[in-house]
């Protein structure tokens, strides 16, 4: 399927070669279409992979895919033509995190709210899913690198979220939790506290959760 990935960062470059590789056509948005990082991305990934807006990866994808930095999707919402999300499947792969106040960073948004909520809010005629916020972009694209570890998703619809479990069992995921509607984001990202704690004592992202069950 034709994939719009929003972010230039290493989050964006992983997901978008992995899909490239798997068959898919990616393309990766920023705020100019000439943006030097990914110009360079859709260069080496071959005649899959182009680059554009924002706007234009919203328009390319099938399925289009949040990657970029703390809340900036919310910003990045307003600049989009109306209507453009409508009827996608969004999935948000970001975290709320706030650097404003040095390391470790807090959560700019949670217990009573949370990004993925806010995502739809933004968007509210997208269907979105949340899911691969709890792992380092190395593990999303290998989950064997952190010893295939449980990957949740949630959201309200229930044909995107299958959708995008039939994506993530494609990437390798096999152990993959639906907990239901998108307010459960406000668990999933809260998650990332201790995954920097565990990120500090073990020195690497090479780790996720598991879920064990008696």
């Amino acid at each position: 399927m034709n994939i719009g990935i929003l972010g230039t960062g290493m989050v964006g470059e992983a997901l978008g070669s992995k899909f490239i590789q798997l068959g898919h056509r990616v393309k990766m948005g920023s705020r100019t279409a000439n943006n030097e990082a990914a110009g360079k991305w859709a260069k080496s990934s071959g005649p899959s992979a182009s680059q554009g807006t924002f706007a234009d990866a919203v328009q390319f994808g099938e399925m289009v895919f949040i990657c970029l930095k703390g809340a900036v999707f919310l910003d990045v919402a307003k600049m989009l033509p109306a209507g453009s999300l409508d009827g996608k499947t969004l999935v948000d792969v970001s975290n709320p995190l706030d650097f404003s106040h040095g390391m470790p960073p807090s959560l700019s948004i949670c217990n009573t709210n949370s990004l993925g909520e806010e995502v739809q809010k933004a968007a509210p005629a997208a269907k979105v899913v949340k899911t691969l916020n709890i792992v380092n972009c190395e593990v999303m694209v290998a989950p064997a690198k952190g010893g295939n570890p449980t990957m949740f998703l949630c959201g309200n619809d229930a044909a995107a979220k299958t959708k995008v479990t039939d994506l993530l069992k494609s990437m390798g995921w096999n152990d993959i939790i639906d907990l239901g509607d998108i307010s459960k984001s406000r668990g999933t990202e809260m998650l990332l506290r201790i995954w920097l704690n565990l990120f500090g004592l073990f020195g690497n992202p090479n780790f996720g959760f598991k879920v064990t069950r008696g």
